[in-house]
């Protein structure tokens, strides 16, 4: 999408562009950075912090097991971190030093004798406790310990800082990148989660809509973008100007994520569901089948009598489109469910059939030459690294 629509968005709409990719997906250079911890001053936004990382942990026993504390750890770590002027680099050194009293007498000075006194009794507790809490915690904080990603969440005085909430007045689009399951992507959920909590405000200060609204493009939302409350968010974020878009690969994907009850809120609340070619799910094809509906098929049946033939039409109902028939949407159509009307079969438009064709393939070509010659710089340097001086 970035390589797409970035300098066409930018050309439409005045508005700067932000690309987060602490990954050099795209060997761009990084421009600016973004500080996770400001304006985190009280327990509930640290708490809602440190849950973005605890659901990147993959092993599902230990996330059941010690989940909860080690979110709690978490929380406590980045609130003693925030309040008193340090960044995350202090809080991967602490999650090395399970004993360490810091981070406890940072939270008493803060007013936090609460989470102090929690703190305390983790690092005090039984120590196989300790550890399986410490070791889920540094599992889930993984990126702290990759100096590439930490430099777009430490302080760089040489580049510009992000302000999610000047970004929520303005007209500027963020692009945020990252691989599949990788160690960023409790950063990107993160970064996300601001910047939707921070038009939130700018809405409720407007009067309650953000004009003009935001649109929250959530591709691969399973894998890189796992927000906890994303279901319960969802028709909130809509009364508010905020356009959240989640795109799945299959309704299981997000059951994984949010459960059975959250991906059952999430598909409620969604008010438009776009359904594409490829279906492979037949719990899903057979629940649309019984959202699509039925219809009456008449039925002609003769029956012969006394040499004489008669005609009979019945109706008969039948699905409209049976569960095969979903799995086997050509490419290039979807089925659209909008509230409050009927199910339509639509066709889908290429975006080079589109009106903005030709400006998006110049800059789909601009772009990929750009990352090409980017990442051979950046090879090139890998191997033939700078010699050091030598006198004889």
């Amino acid at each position: 999408m970035w390589a797409a629509i970035s300098t066409v968005r930018a050309d439409r709409t005045g508005g700067q562009t932000w690309l987060f990719d602490p990954q050099h997906i795209t060997y761009q250079p990084q421009t600016w950075w973004w500080n996770p911890l400001a304006a985190l001053n009280t327990v509930e936004d640290a708490h809602r912090l440190a849950g973005h990382f605890v659901l990147t942990v993959d092993d599902g026993q230990k996330k059941d097991l010690w989940g909860p504390a080690a979110q709690d750890l978490l929380c406590a770590l980045f609130l003693a971190a925030a309040t008193s002027g340090r960044s995350l680099h202090h809080i991967a050194q602490w999650l090395d030093e399970p004993a360490v009293p810091t981070p406890i007498e940072l939270l008493q000075d803060a007013g936090f004798q609460l989470m102090a006194s929690s703190l305390k009794g983790t690092q005090n507790g039984a120590v196989e406790t300790r550890d399986g809490i410490y070791q889920t915690a540094r599992t889930a904080a993984k990126a702290l310990r990759d100096q590439e990603i930490l430099a777009w969440v430490t302080p760089d005085h040489d580049l510009p800082a992000f302000d999610p909430d000047a970004f929520a007045g303005s007209c500027d689009t963020l692009y945020l990148l990252s691989k599949s399951l990788s160690a960023a992507a409790p950063l990107i959920a993160a970064l996300t989660d601001a910047t939707m909590r921070a038009a939130e405000r700018r809405a409720e200060q407007a009067g309650g809509r953000l004009d003009p609204p935001l649109i929250v493009a959530l591709d691969e939302a399973a894998n890189i973008c796992r927000i906890a409350d994303l279901p319960q968010l969802y028709s909130h974020l809509g009364s508010r100007g905020i356009i959240p878009v989640t795109i799945l690969q299959s309704y299981e994907q997000g059951v994984t994520v949010w459960g059975e009850p959250g991906m059952a809120a999430l598909w409620g609340a969604a008010t438009r569901k776009l359904i594409g070619a490829g279906i492979d799910s037949p719990r899903l094809v057979r629940d649309l089948a019984t959202l699509i509906g039925q219809h009456d098929v008449p039925v002609r049946s003769l029956t012969y009598t006394d040499g004489r033939a008669s005609e009979q039409i019945s109706l008969r109902r039948q699905e409209i489109l049976e569960a095969a028939d979903i799995r086997a949407l050509p490419t290039g159509t979807a089925l659209l469910l909008a509230t409050g009307t009927k199910p339509a079969l639509i066709r889908l438009r290429p975006w080079y059939q589109s009106l903005h064709a030709a400006p998006i393939a110049r800059a789909i070509k601009t772009a990929d030459t750009a990352i090409a010659d980017a990442a051979r710089r950046h090879y090139n340097r890998d191997e033939n690294p700078p010699t050091a001086p030598h006198t004889s």
